[in-house]
């Protein structure tokens, strides 16, 4: 928690977005939750190659991502494969900014950035000494890793209060996705939305958003 009692919060962005590109899209969501939490936003090293491959949720120039599917630099959330390109590379990164930026309360990520959380989640139950703590994690758009090395992160149901986000018109990641992600969680809290590939930040949404966070500080004390 920071020194004037609200929770920290790291992001971590979606693929072909970065710190900056993330930060604006999230302003209406910054403004429901100043009170209770602030967000820092993760500085992660582009991929190689990441600024022109697959489909993406930005155009950018210093487009970045977590890992790829394939070899040749490309990732796509639909791929079943047993490539995971760059995924120790960005554990490290994470690990870093909680070392350098921290301490964090907790993490939220959208896309493929949600489901680089859901990731952290599993390492968290499955080897808890190989990764920073996570107090709480808010997932936007996530879905399962279909990267054959990713698969034993899903084994153990994941303890740590989450909420999961996601919109019933979303053309990147369907809802049925974020959906196949719930069953790995204890109590997951929901919001499912009406829109598409967004943090969506409306009043319906203020409500939820909210409840989780005074939950979350609660539990700090």
């Amino acid at each position: 928690m920071s020194d004037d009692g609200k929770l920290r919060i790291l992001c971590i962005h979606g693929y072909r977005q970065n710190a900056q590109s993330f930060r604006e899209r999230t302003g209406a969501f910054r403004k429901i939750i100043k009170k209770h939490a602030e967000l820092a936003p993760n500085k992660v090293p582009p991929l190689e190659g990441s600024a022109e491959a697959g489909t993406g949720d930005d155009q950018n120039d210093e487009q970045r991502g977590w890992w790829f599917s394939r070899q040749d630099d490309y990732f796509m959330a639909q791929d079943k494969t047993d490539c995971c390109k760059g995924y120790e590379e960005s554990l490290d990164v994470i690990k870093q900014a909680f070392i350098e930026q921290g301490p964090f309360d907790g993490v939220l990520g959208f896309s493929q950035g949600a489901a680089m959380v859901s990731l952290l989640c599993g390492l968290q139950e499955s080897d808890p000494d190989s990764c920073p703590k996570i107090g709480f994690a808010i997932m936007v758009a996530s879905f399962k890793s279909h990267s054959i090395p990713h698969a034993y992160l899903y084994e153990k149901k994941v303890t740590i209060p989450t909420l999961h986000v996601f919109g019933d018109t979303d053309k990147v990641i369907p809802k049925d996705m974020s959906e196949d992600l719930l069953p790995c969680y204890l109590d997951p809290v929901i919001l499912q939305h009406p829109g598409g590939h967004f943090i969506p930040a409306s009043g319906p949404q203020k409500k939820i958003y909210l409840d989780f966070l005074q939950q979350m500080l609660a539990k700090k004390g």
